[in-house]
């Protein structure tokens, strides 16, 4: 989906690696541990952790097991490569349509992920989570105010049908399913201090909405996630998401009120304590994290620092949060798509070597939307967007639109947990 935003600058990391093409992406061993030769305890485990929006939603039910059901689509077929020449231990698919039973997820695990595409390495994720998407679920409402009931657009998420641009995990480590948090029910108004949208025919603040029908909306366009996931006897929480594109609405900004308090909700759940006591997940649980927790917020938040259509701000309160890092992942082909195609990007105020999308010079341009912020209780050893230069292995995964994969890059961070033992 096509997105943007502007926001505060965040300060450079120069000691960060800088991945670019597939020859020197860092790629680290599955199970690279630690010992300490004097008490023998196994405390060290390197991750990467990688979140990629793979484009693979389709526009009806049904025609994602079908191109999944056996191993001969082209689209998953290069998706699932770029997934294996990064080789994330853990890595979140975004706009990946939702099948009940993990259907979709189980085929494109065993038909694409765990085949070797083009020669590459097959991957293997023994664990898996997914779970229902607000997308496509009837409001019964009129929430775009056109006079009619129905449709993508009236919709809890946008979408044609339930469950589509949904997103799903794929890990090398346990998953702690009994500690899994989702947040698909939680309701825009009972976020404090709610960008609630205004009807501009009237003077009024935060009435573009009936009082049934915020009775009903969330605010999660999908669904937030905190999912703990267990490595080297220590747990790090993957908070998953894909806010709603700041666009396609009108002088309400509907879209982009509810991009920026999405992307707000992992700022307040990461706080936790007083700022977080006004979530609840959808077994009624309250609060956020406990202070000191390891985790990576991972997903296209839909919102540039400086570029696009999104509030000011929106990505730049999760970006500031003290508790949260940001590695700063750059690639060289990013620099030079942007130069090539010029258009909007000649506009653009933000460094282009860290854009994350390629939404070309017709409409935004190429801007940072998708992240994997760890938190500050994590080391981070390096990063990386996947986008070769032309010419160079790999780039003809990323290229120029028509895309053979997505109009979005697979980003990653690499982390190092210490002081855990192997369970």
């Amino acid at each position: 989906m096509r997105v943007m935003a502007h926001c505060t600058a965040a300060v450079l990391a120069a000691s960060l690696l800088i991945a670019t093409a597939p020859a020197v992406l860092a790629t680290p061993p599955d199970d690279t541990l630690s010992v300490d030769s004097a008490t023998g305890s196994r405390d060290r485990q390197d991750v990467r952790f990688a979140t990629y929006n793979a484009s693979l939603n389709r526009t009806a039910p049904g025609e994602l097991l079908r191109d999944l059901g056996t191993g001969g689509n082209i689209q998953a077929q290069a998706i699932a490569e770029v997934v294996q020449i990064n080789r994330p231990d853990v890595v979140l698919l975004n706009e990946f349509d939702y099948v009940p039973g993990n259907r979709a997820a189980d085929l494109f695990n065993e038909n694409y992920l765990r085949v070797g595409q083009n020669g590459r390495k097959p991957l293997d994720y023994p664990y898996v989570y997914t779970a229902p998407s607000n997308t496509g679920v009837p409001s019964g409402f009129d929430l775009n105010n056109d006079g009619s009931v129905g449709g993508p657009d009236d919709a809890l998420g946008f979408g044609a049908f339930e469950g589509q641009y949904g997103m799903v995990i794929y890990s090398k480590y346990p998953i702690e399913t009994e500690s899994v948090r989702t947040f698909q029910h939680f309701l825009w108004k009972d976020m404090p201090g709610a960008l609630l949208p205004d009807n501009p025919a009237t003077g009024a603040q935060g009435d573009w909405y009936s009082t049934n029908e915020l009775a009903v909306l969330p605010l999660s366009s999908k669904s937030h996630w905190d999912v703990p996931v267990s490595i080297a006897g220590r747990t790090v929480h993957v908070l998953a998401s894909h806010p709603t594109p700041p666009v396609f609405d009108g002088e309400e900004d509907r879209n982009g009120r509810r991009n920026s308090d999405e992307i707000r909700l992992w700022s307040d759940y990461v706080t936790g304590g007083a700022d977080a006591s006004y979530i609840y997940d959808d077994a009624g649980a309250t609060g956020g994290l406990k202070r000191g927790e390891r985790f990576v917020v991972m997903g296209d938040q839909n919102s540039d620092p400086l570029d696009g259509d999104s509030l000011p701000g929106s990505i730049g309160r999760l970006l500031g949060n003290k508790l949260v890092q940001d590695p700063m992942p750059v690639s060289k082909g990013a620099t030079e798509a942007s130069a090539l195609q010029g258009g909007a990007n000649a506009e653009h105020r933000s460094d282009p070597r860290y854009d994350t999308a390629d939404f070309e010079d017709r409409s935004a341009g190429n801007v940072r939307v998708d992240y994997v912020l760890p938190s500050r209780t994590l080391r981070v050893s390096g990063s990386g967007v996947f986008w070769p230069q032309a010419g160079t292995p790999g780039s003809e995964l990323t290229g120029i639109f028509p895309f053979r994969t997505s109009d979005h890059r697979l980003v990653y961070a690499d982390v190092t947990l210490h002081g855990g033992r192997q369970r």
